[in-house]
């Protein structure tokens, strides 16, 4: 977790990703669209094309400016940030409601966020959720919460990752 907020975890890089989403691809885009300092901007763009979730491509139109576009990387934050998003809107929005709805673009209908479930089939609460060292657990952890997710009955030796690293 500590990894990934190093990434995304600071409310410019979080309000990037949303323009990206939104489809904004430019450089003054995400800048009037934000109301961000050029030089932070800069940063954050420079954070995410280092981390592999952006890439930073040549416009033809114009020689020397660029655009920046999601990688498979970033596109796939989407569920993340929908999951932040619905958080939001449920706790912090205004009465009226939330200012931005996604919808499925095939349907036209809102998009519904599904709900965590057991599998049993009830709503996932926190203390339904047990703790375990991960196959890629420091010795620390392995101690603090004992044993590993291969030790789990119904589940495999480790978490397959279809993502490979960088």
């Amino acid at each position: 977790m500590a990894r990934a907020m190093e990434v995304v975890g600071d409310r410019w890089s979080i309000l990037i990703l949303r323009e990206a989403y939104y489809g904004v691809k430019r450089f003054d885009e995400f800048e009037y669209y934000i109301g961000i300092a050029p030089n932070i901007l800069s940063a954050r763009l420079k954070k995410f094309v280092d981390a592999g979730i952006m890439t930073r491509m040549p416009l033809p139109e114009h020689g020397g400016r660029y655009e920046y576009v999601l990688t498979e990387k970033g596109r796939d934050f989407f569920p993340a940030y929908l999951a932040l998003k619905k958080w939001g809107d449920e706790w912090l929005a205004e009465p009226a409601g939330p200012q931005v709805v996604f919808r499925e673009r095939a349907a036209g209908r809102a998009i519904e966020y599904p709900e965590l479930r057991t599998s049993g089939g009830k709503p996932l609460r926190l203390e339904d959720v047990e703790i375990v060292a991960g196959a890629g657990a420091v010795p620390f952890n392995r101690k603090r919460f004992g044993g590993d997710a291969g030790d789990l009955a119904a589940g495999p030796k480790a978490p397959v990752s279809r993502r490979k690293r960088k």
